[in-house]
C-alpha cells in the first residue's frame, strides 16, 4: 500500500520555510511574495501534494456581497444576470457546478462550512464578513471588481473605471455638454469609488465644481434631481448614471421637468438592459462587459485550484465600451429651447 502523501510540514522543510507561509501560499491567502508563492507551489506540486490534494467537490461558489444580508435580487439586474450565465457556462466547460448564493445570507454562518473548492466574489465591500470567512479557511477566492484590501496574492477581474469615466465625460463635452452631473454615491463596492473619483478629478482639471447626484433604487420618479433640474443657473446639462435603474430616473424627471433630452439634457448611462437602446430617444450605455468578466474570473479561479503557479496575481482587465445614441448626442441650437 502506497504511504501517506506529503504534508504541509513536508512541503515546508523542502521549500525552507515555515508551515504558516506554505498554508498561506497554497491557500492564496497571507502576505507572501510572489516568487515564495510560486516556489512552495512548485515544491508541492513536485512532491505530488496538488495531485493527492485535488479539488474535493468539484464545485464552485459565487456571491455578490455588496449589501450582504440584505434580501434584494441581483439576478433581476442585467449585469449580474449575464455574468451569472457566462460563468456558470465556463464553470460546466472546465468540468465544475456553479453554486449562487443569495445575497441575503451573507450574514450567516454557512461560509465557514460551505463545500466548494474556491469562491467567485462580486462588488466586494470593505470589512466584508464573508471574505473574513474564506479567508479564515484558506479557501482560493476570485474577485469581480478590486477588492478594497488586496493582499499580494489576490486576483480580480475589473475594468479601467478611470479610463471608462472619462471616455464618457469627454463624449459628453465634446457634444456640448459643459456641467456634466454625475449619478452615484450609493455603493460601497470599489466601482462607486473609482468612477466618483475620476468624475472629480476630471472636473477639477477643467476648473469646475464636480456634481453628484445621490442614488436611490426606490427612486423611481427620480426625485433626486429636482432640485437641480429646478434651477436654471446652475441645471446639469448632462448626467452620467453609475448604475442601471438610473437611466430611467433621469427620463423620469427630465419628463417632469419639460426637458428634452438630448436638446436640453444629455444622458449616458452604464447598463448592459437592452431596453435602453430600444427607447424614445434611445440611450447610451456603457457596457462594462459582464460576459467576458464572468469567464475571466472563472479561468483565474479554476487556474489557483489547478495549476501549481496559478493565475497571475493582480488585475486582470476588460475594456468596457461606450456605445453611443441619441440621448448624448449634440444637437442644433433650434433644439435647446427651454422647457415646454
Amino acid at each position: 500500500m502506497p504511504g501517506p502523501g506529503p504534508t504541509i510540514a513536508d512541503i515546508a522543510r523542502a521549500a525552507e520555510v515555515s508551515t504558516a507561509t506554505v498554508s498561506h501560499a497554497l491557500g492564496g491567502t497571507g502576505r507572501v511574495g510572489e516568487s515564495t508563492r510560486r516556489r512552495v507551489r512548485e515544491v508541492a506540486a513536485a512532491l505530488g501534494y496538488s495531485a493527492r490534494r485535488g479539488p474535493r467537490t468539484r464545485t464552485l461558489g459565487l456571491a455578490v456581497t455588496t449589501y450582504a444580508g440584505s434580501a434584494w435580487n441581483y439576478v433581476e439586474i442585467a449585469y449580474f444576470s449575464r455574468l451569472l450565465t457566462a460563468a456558470t457556462a465556463a464553470a460546466h466547460a472546465r468540468g465544475y457546478a456553479l453554486t449562487v448564493l443569495p445575497a441575503d445570507r451573507g450574514a450567516e454562518p454557512l461560509w465557514h462550512t460551505l463545500a466548494v473548492d474556491g469562491m467567485l466574489l462580486l462588488d466586494s465591500p470593505a470589512g466584508d464578513p464573508v471574505l473574513r470567512a474564506l479567508r479564515a479557511r484558506g479557501l482560493p477566492v476570485v474577485f469581480d471588481g478590486r477588492p478594497p484590501d488586496p493582499r499580494p496574492g489576490d486576483v480580480w477581474v475589473d475594468n479601467d473605471h478611470e479610463a471608462t469615466t472619462r471616455e464618457v465625460l469627454d463624449h459628453l463635452a465634446a457634444c456640448g455638454a459643459r456641467r456634466i452631473a454625475l449619478h452615484s454615491a450609493y455603493g460601497r463596492e470599489h466601482y462607486t469609488g473609482a468612477v466618483t473619483a475620476a468624475h472629480a478629478r476630471w472636473c477639477a482639471e477643467r476648473g469646475t465644481a464636480p456634481l453628484v447626484v445621490p442614488f436611490d433604487p426606490d427612486d423611481s420618479a427620480g426625485h433626486a434631481f429636482d432640485a437641480v433640474f429646478a434651477a436654471p443657473g446652475g441645471r446639469p446639462d448632462a448626467v452620467y448614471c453609475v448604475y442601471d435603474p438610473g437611466g430611467r430616473q433621469v427620463l423620469a424627471a427630465a419628463a417632469r421637468h419639460g426637458l428634452r433630452i438630448p436638446g436640453q439634457l444629455r444622458l449616458v448611462c452604464a447598463s448592459e438592459d437592452p431596453s435602453y437602446a430600444a427607447g424614445d430617444p434611445a440611450v447610451s450605455t456603457v457596457t462594462l462587459r459582464p460576459e467576458v468578466i464572468g469567464e475571466s474570473a472563472v479561468d483565474a479561479l479554476v487556474a489557483l485550484l489547478e495549476s501549481p503557479q496559478g493565475a497571475p496575481p493582480g488585475q486582470l482587465t476588460v475594456p468596457a465600451a461606450l456605445a453611443v445614441r441619441t440621448s448624448s448626442l449634440a444637437v442644433p441650437p433650434s433644439a435647446r429651447r427651454g422647457p415646454v
